[in-house]
């Protein structure tokens, strides 16, 4: 079965205006090759990608058959999703099982989704 693990966290929602500082943006971009190469290595990597912080983002609805487009995220939230893994798991289980060792579990939060 294929689970999304989604990676919400603060930082996407309200990004700084300042660059994160180097030292820790590399540890954690590190911290990601090293849990993209475990999922691989256990058969279970799927895909992933980043996403852009909320202010990038575009939203479209369909109200009473009219196509409205609004720039920025629809909703106020304290987090957002900055990213995903799509994992191969046998069950649930595995899949939870799976979540905790990604970076952003350190941040934010994991959601995990069938």
């Amino acid at each position: 079965m294929r689970y999304a693990l989604l990676i919400a966290d603060p930082q996407t929602a309200n990004p700084s205006p300042q660059p994160p500082d180097p030292e820790v943006w590399q540890q954690v971009m590190e911290d990601y090759k090293a849990y993209t190469q475990m999922l691989r290595d256990r058969g279970a990597y799927v895909a992933a990608e980043a996403l852009q912080p909320n202010p990038t983002a575009t939203t479209v609805r369909v109200e009473d058959g009219r196509t409205i487009v609004t720039d920025g995220p629809f909703i106020e939230a304290k987090e957002a999703i900055g990213g995903f893994y799509l994992v191969e798991a046998k069950d649930l289980d595995e899949a939870l099982e799976l979540a905790p060792a990604c970076a952003g579990a350190e941040f934010g939060a994991i959601e995990v989704r069938l």
